[in-house]
């Protein structure tokens, strides 16, 4: 369970409780009046009500102003609520499954982020920063160097920095939710982060005194069909690790896999002059965005990420299918193109 804090003038006081009582919250306390007229309420609210009880604040505050809605993470609550079920051979087998499904939904829901959780989340993540480059940086380094030495474990290492993931999830997450602000700053992210890893993995290649034929390099300059069942598997991942709340430490370095190294490998290969590997390795990248977008739109639209009002959600509906049917449109070109490279292509 979390707290929904509420500061907002006492008229809104008796709205809100009527909100706490119509959800049945677990609990509900407030303090005095602030000076300014307001007074904070705290609710307690559980997993599967605490989306709907922050769409009915935000319809009630929605041209309000001098008033702030905050949510705070709450390790243990004691005593535990006690969870009532009506005995079973009380009920009928219709109701008997009716039960099960709505306790099935209901642990479904527990297992959710709020929207506004997940918007907070990815903004941060999305963010072309002095932190966000300085990570693309180092990542590329890392990965330019397992690549160029054939070390898998080193490769592993710019995986786990895993710079790209939160731009491309904010991505899928602004189209789904009709974000225009957050859609342009993610693809303003994700267009930095490559072109910088490209730029260091030139620089790189340029001094380095070495061979460029290792096979973990040369692997990426290559596209199989078998790699994008890779990438659709981590952008749904990413994308359910995000809705569900989970640790997405494993999910960083799947995404991972599939964006850095083929990003770096371009920079490799055009510094020794071999545009037709780093052709091969722009392919390879190409797909695999497209890809984890397209699986991470998905994931959010069967899982119900929406916005909250009816004309929003409308207009997000129409965003969300629009960037879906692109994203499948360039992955079938992708295919084509992928299907010529190999019967043309002399090794």
């Amino acid at each position: 369970m979390k707290i929904i804090e509420v500061i907002a003038d006492t008229g809104h006081h008796d709205t809100i409780l009527s909100i706490a009582k119509q959800h049945q919250v677990e609990d509900i306390w407030y303090g005095n009046n602030n000076e300014d007229g307001r007074i904070a309420t705290r609710l307690l609210v559980q997993p599967e009500k605490r989306q709907k009880v922050l769409d009915a604040l935000q319809t009630i505050f929605h041209n309000a102003e001098n008033y702030r809605i905050l949510i705070i993470a709450l390790d243990t609550s004691l005593p535990k609520p006690e969870i009532e079920t009506p005995p079973e051979e009380h009920l009928t087998k219709e109701q008997l499954e009716e039960e099960k499904a709505k306790e099935k939904e209901k642990k479904r829901l527990a297992l959710m982020s709020t929207r506004e959780e997940i918007l907070a989340q990815v903004e941060k993540d999305a963010q072309l920063d002095n932190n966000f480059i300085l990570l693309v940086i180092l990542s590329a380094i890392v990965a330019a160097i397992g690549l160029l030495e054939n070390n898998l474990a080193v490769i592993v290492g710019a995986m786990v920095i895993a710079p790209l993931l939160g731009p491309n999830i904010a991505f899928s997450l602004g189209a789904s939710l009709g974000e225009k602000e957050l859609v342009f700053e993610s693809l303003q992210s994700i267009f930095v982060g490559v072109i910088i890893a490209i730029l260091f993995s030139i620089g790189i290649g340029l001094l380095w005194p070495g061979n460029f034929d290792s096979t973990e390099l040369l692997a990426r300059t290559d596209v199989a069909y078998s790699g994008t069942a890779i990438a659709l598997a981590s952008g749904a991942a990413a994308s359910l690790s995000l809705v569900s709340g989970t640790s997405s430490v494993l999910v960083g370095v799947m995404v991972a896999v599939a964006l850095m190294p083929p990003a770096v490998t371009i920079g490799l290969m055009l510094s020794i002059g071999e545009t037709n590997h780093a052709l091969g390795a722009l392919l390879l990248l190409a797909v695999n965005i497209v890809c984890i977008n397209l699986s991470s739109n998905l994931v959010f639209l069967f899982r119900g990420i929406k916005p909250r009002t009816w004309l929003e959600a409308h207009k997000a509906k129409q965003s969300r299918m629009l960037y879906i049917g692109v994203w499948v449109v360039m992955l079938v070109l992708l295919f084509i193109t992928i299907y010529f490279r190999h019967n043309t292509q002399t090794y």
